[in-house]
């Protein structure tokens, strides 16, 4: 056999050295050559599971906040008295002891403690935590007003002071629900509702801190779909939802003793003082499942996860539906994903003793 022609031979070499460096930058890419230590991909780490619900006890109109790892959970408590559970997961919260958070001694001030909510603010001495929730002495619960509580410092578990009723029409009307909402320029606004004849509608009322009105709340929502009108036209239970720049409200419908208690929604487009700057979706996005057994949910809040990568909801409802606004009410939770045009996408209630993994952080 004739030997290469020396050109083929150099071209040959030059052809060979370049795959063995090849092999070799592949090599190192990849961490060393065979049998050395390689460190794995990172795999998100695992959370703990749990299903719902999360809370049976005091479950009714829930809120949690995620904060620093810890989740804080309230639930409407009935009587004269805050109290939190507080767990390092999600799932903990259900075998967490309760503790008591503030004691009302003020008879004038008293009884049917409803929807707390929990929001770390600016106050004048700086970050605090406000606990804003509805309250009133009368048996038959027609005497209901906006209450907020300030923390002494930026603890969630406070201590917590008084500070005072919230009544922006000045007077004294019956009036739930309230919530916060607060600008990207740090204008405060305070959500609430309250009967107008036979209807129940949203307001929206400006704050000059978080317990002093600037002046009259205006309407920003009355039911006006069927689903918002069953067993009474009820718009409550409002709370504020961000995303990619956008400002959701989402709210409950229809009454809650009645299975077909709903999630609607409201987008925020121009002034909040406005109510043209709010536009209702026209359908629900959170109703009952009766092939998931779950009915009348609603009255809800958010929260982030831990890594900040997740929104979740949480919300009660009832396994039954002749249950209506009693204690069988519990609290429940599940992911928030969002549809391709940038709206909150619930699903559907998911059942009870479904395994869900934990938020992302965890």
């Amino acid at each position: 056999m004739r030997s290469p022609h020396p050109l083929r031979r150099k071209r040959r070499l030059g052809a060979l050295t370049a795959a063995l460096l090849g092999c070799l930058l592949l090599v190192f890419q990849a961490g060393g050559p065979a049998g050395a230590s390689q460190e794995a991909p990172d795999d998100p780490a695992p959370t703990a599971a749990f299903s719902n619900p999360i809370v049976a006890e005091n479950g009714a109109d829930p809120w949690i906040v995620q904060h620093e790892g810890r989740y804080y959970h309230l639930g409407t408590t009935w009587a004269s008295h805050w109290e939190m559970r507080v767990a390092d997961t999600l799932g903990g919260l259900g075998n967490a002891e309760p503790v008591t958070v503030y004691t009302e001694n003020d008879p004038s001030r008293c009884c049917n403690f409803w929807a707390p909510e929990l929001h770390r603010l600016q106050g004048p001495d700086g970050p605090r935590w406000y606990l804003t929730y509805s309250a009133g002495v009368a048996e038959n619960i027609d005497h209901q007003h906006v209450h907020v509580l300030e923390s002494a410092g930026d603890d969630p578990l406070g201590p917590y002071t008084h500070r005072g009723q919230i009544d922006p029409h000045g007077d004294n009307r019956w009036m739930i629900d309230s919530s916060y909402l607060t600008m990207p320029d740090g204008r405060l606004y305070l959500l609430y509702s309250f009967w107008e004849g036979g209807t129940q509608n949203l307001y929206v009322a400006p704050l000059t801190n978080p317990w002093t009105p600037a002046a009259p709340g205006v309407r920003i929502s009355t039911p006006t779909h069927a689903w918002e009108q069953q067993g009474g036209s009820v718009n409550e239970g409002p709370v504020i939802l961000r995303h990619d720049g956008r400002t959701f409200l989402v709210y409950s419908a229809s009454h809650c003793d009645t299975p077909d208690y709903k999630l609607g929604m409201l987008e925020l487009v121009g002034d909040p003082m406005d109510p043209a700057g709010w536009v209702k979706h026209p359908e629900p996005i959170l109703q009952r499942d009766d092939a998931a057994g779950v009915y009348g949910p609603g009255h809800n809040g958010f929260f982030t996860s831990p890594d900040g990568s997740e929104t979740w909801i949480v919300y009660h409802a009832n396994s039954s539906p002749s249950d209506g606004c009693s204690g069988t009410r519990t609290s429940r939770a599940q992911p928030v994903r969002w549809n391709a045009d940038g709206t909150p996408n619930l699903g559907t209630p998911v059942a009870e003793g479904v395994e869900l993994p934990g938020p992302a952080g965890e």
